[in-house]
């Protein structure tokens, strides 16, 4: 809890200002998004998803954060946009044809970069204090997504409150933020 009051002090700004989103080639306005984290009971969640028909109607973007790509992919389906530090997806998604946000640090780092780098694929940089699956609900959301669902999310008090996590406190301010959606 103290971590968040700080956090909330040093970045309260997450919840009034716009963010610099990078501009990246995907149309959000209006549309469901699917955040996939590999997180608690993502597969369960994702198969869940699919046998409802919610990914068949609604037909949302795909957002994989880090390793949600490859579980996306592993549905037989391709990823929109994939966003995170990308250490943890493998170079067949990030060779998809997806949309790529590296997750950068406020000042100025972006760790990530250099394996796109390396692999000489395109993408765009955000940077932010928060969590990589927050970006990718703040890119959603500020991009005008008209629902947000997500799978393998940190979402119980357990997630932001005890784990230790300085990351957790940004997560908090940014599901406030995107609570609406």
């Amino acid at each position: 809890a103290e971590n968040t009051l700080n956090y909330i002090q040093r970045e309260g700004h997450l919840l009034i200002d716009d963010p610099d989103i990078p501009d990246i080639p995907v149309d959000f306005r209006g549309r469901h998004v699917l955040v996939v984290v590999r997180g608690v009971d993502y597969k369960k969640d994702l198969q869940l998803l699919r046998r409802s028909g919610y990914l068949k109607e609604q037909r949302p973007l795909l957002v994989g954060v880090d390793g949600g790509a490859d579980a996306i992919m592993d549905l037989g389906l391709t990823p929109d946009v994939i966003i995170g530090d990308m250490d943890s997806v493998s170079e067949r998604a990030l060779r998809c044809g997806a949309a790529l946000v590296v997750h950068g640090y406020t000042d100025g780092r972006a760790p990530g970069a250099d394996l796109l780098d390396q692999l000489g694929v395109p993408y765009a940089v955000f940077a932010s204090a928060g969590t990589s699956e927050d970006i990718a609900m703040l890119l959603a959301f500020e991009r005008g997504a008209a629902l947000i669902v997500a799978v393998g999310t940190h979402s119980s008090m357990v997630d932001f409150l005890d784990k230790g996590r300085p990351g957790m406190a940004s997560t908090f301010l940014v599901r406030i933020k995107v609570g609406d959606r």
